[in-house]
């Protein structure tokens, strides 16, 4: 499927007043994973806001070799410039699951980036397919290290943190309150703010957030 046939079939899609739905272009997204998709992806030129997304999407139902689907993630990166955008590439690209290994050494390239969604997507990477025993310590300890200069970076260090409080208390706490924290002031309470918003995180940590926010 060409560049055109897929303008034309986004146009045809049913919208909402914010333009086409989530389901909708995952839907689309996973019948072009299974055509003529290299075509789509050699001549997109990212013209709307719905086309960002569903690349992104696509990016993540394409079955295909992990190198090849690592170059189709580096070559989009340079479009992220939504949130929206960034967290679907991240969330979608379960094959991480399959091959942590590679994927997180090709994420390592971008641990020391200072722009803004690059540092983002490390962590909603990080946050969406690694928080398991094998990797939560290193997980840690890049987050920690991560460019939070901007919002969306902060954000998405502070995220990460929250979702590690969910699922490794002790760690995360014994994190927060160490000397070994290095988050900046914003980053810090922005992750505390989450941890208060998750409904994964137990009342009496909730509580013992705010003294830390003191």
């Amino acid at each position: 499927m060409n560049l055109v046939e897929v303008k034309k079939e986004l146009k045809s899609i049913k919208r909402t007043s914010f333009g086409i739905s989530i389901p909708e272009l995952r839907r689309f997204a996973k019948k072009l994973a299974k055509e003529n998709y290299q075509e789509y992806i050699k001549e997109d030129d990212y013209e709307t806001f719905e086309q960002k997304l569903l690349h992104a999407f696509l990016i993540g139902y394409i079955n295909e070799d992990i190198n090849i689907l690592l170059k189709y993630f580096e070559n989009f990166i340079p479009q992220v410039d939504h949130w929206a955008v960034n967290d679907s590439l991240c969330q979608n690209f379960k094959i991480a699951r399959k091959y942590p290994r590679q994927v997180w050494d090709f994420l390592m390239k971008y641990r020391d980036s200072k722009n803004e969604f690059e540092s983002r997507i490390v962590s909603v990477v990080l946050l969406s397919h690694y928080l398991n025993d094998e990797y939560i310590d290193k997980v840690i300890k890049v987050l920690d290290e991560l460019n939070t200069d901007d919002y969306y970076s902060q954000m998405g260090v502070a995220w990460a943190i929250a979702t590690i409080m969910g699922k490794y208390p002790n760690k995360c706490m014994d994190y927060l309150k160490s000397k070994h924290c290095h988050l900046d002031r914003t980053t810090y309470k922005k992750s505390l703010q989450k941890i208060r918003e998750s409904l994964k995180v137990s009342k009496d940590i909730k509580n013992w957030t705010l003294l830390l926010a003191n």
